[in-house]
């Protein structure tokens, strides 16, 4: 990945189109929402002009090559972490949270560094064998601190939080080191969050019986079926962009995408719903937080690269 790379990409062009394609669709979408059907889109028209933003900012952090790419996922793990550390209390002991933070920025070192066995980009081995340093690291800070009481519930947040965060998560910077890395980063990217608003246009049309009542109320199983019948056709709509997928890769990424992008969303709202709020923070508008936005990402990325690399090599 280069800038001079991303010129020359048919696969790069592919998906700015597409991206620039979408956005203009969806503002006519949520206009006919809004004055055709009488829905309340209030929330997505921000969400809308908050995507003005955020795709030509992600779009650009690719176009600029493999090492700012992957900074940019780490800058975002690291955001993400802090919006988690501020929710669940975690952010009140900065040795805990500092040895997080570690973690996160070490597995974007690792994702960047080059194999020393093979000098190809990314040393796979070390990012894979990372959670065990990192946790045991975060083991030993009551030691060394000589605490016990209270200990588990900063422990456990920390171990949570550098997996969320810095390992499933970091899985889509890793993404930046494959062969094909502007198909699978794209794909991934572009198909997350059009499976996100397939499921809030299928919820708002048709939605009748709710997911997970507990959880995110306004989740219904026709906006979520619906979503995940819209992933599954995808990897054939764009399968110029994935041209070495065949049949079964296409199936296991729609599947990925369609239940694992869903399943991230709800696993946040669990955390929020615990903790008692509403978004992770207000930092980009009509999406509120880094993590309300990256929430499926942590799902699918990590699904995704290994799928991907058990019937491909990565490079």
């Amino acid at each position: 990945m280069s800038p001079q790379a991303a010129r020359e990409s048919p696969i790069f062009w592919f998906y700015a189109s597409v991206a620039l394609v979408l956005l203009i669709l969806a503002g006519a979408v949520l206009a006919i929402l809004k004055w055709g059907f009488q829905k309340d889109v209030d929330h997505a028209w921000r969400s809308y002009r908050g995507w003005l933003i955020l795709a030509p900012a992600a779009f650009g952090c690719i176009f600029m090559g493999r090492v700012t790419a992957i900074v940019s996922v780490t800058i975002v793990a690291v955001a993400g972490f802090r919006e988690f550390g501020r929710a669940t209390g975690l952010y009140r002991d900065w040795i805990m949270t500092g040895a997080v933070y570690v973690g996160v920025v070490a597995a974007g070192a690792v994702s960047i560094l080059r194999d020393p066995a093979d000098g190809n980009p990314g040393w796979y081995g070390l990012f894979m064998a990372l959670p065990v340093f990192v946790i045991a690291t975060i083991l030993v800070v009551p030691i060394v601190r000589n605490r016990a009481q209270g200990q588990l519930q900063a422990l456990s947040l920390a171990i949570v939080g550098f997996i969320y965060f810095g390992w499933m998560f970091g899985h889509l910077a890793f993404l930046a080191n494959c062969q094909h890395a502007y198909g699978y980063l794209l794909y991934v990217l572009v198909a997350v969050e059009l499976n996100d608003v397939t499921a809030y246009v299928c919820g708002k049309l048709f939605g009748r019986k709710k997911l997970r009542t507990n959880i995110s109320p306004k989740k219904t199983w026709e906006g979520s079926l619906g979503a995940l019948a819209f992933s599954m056709l995808l990897p054939w709509i764009i399968h110029f962009a994935l041209p070495h997928f065949r049949a079964t890769e296409c199936i296991l990424a729609g599947l990925i995408v369609g239940i694992g992008g869903q399943l991230g969303d709800l696993a946040l709202s669990v955390i929020k719903r615990d903790v008692g709020i509403k978004d992770m923070g207000t930092t980009i508008p009509g999406h509120g937080g880094f993590l309300d936005r990256m929430d499926s990402l942590v799902y699918v990325a990590p699904l995704f690269f290994h799928m991907a690399r058990f019937f491909h090599n990565l490079y």
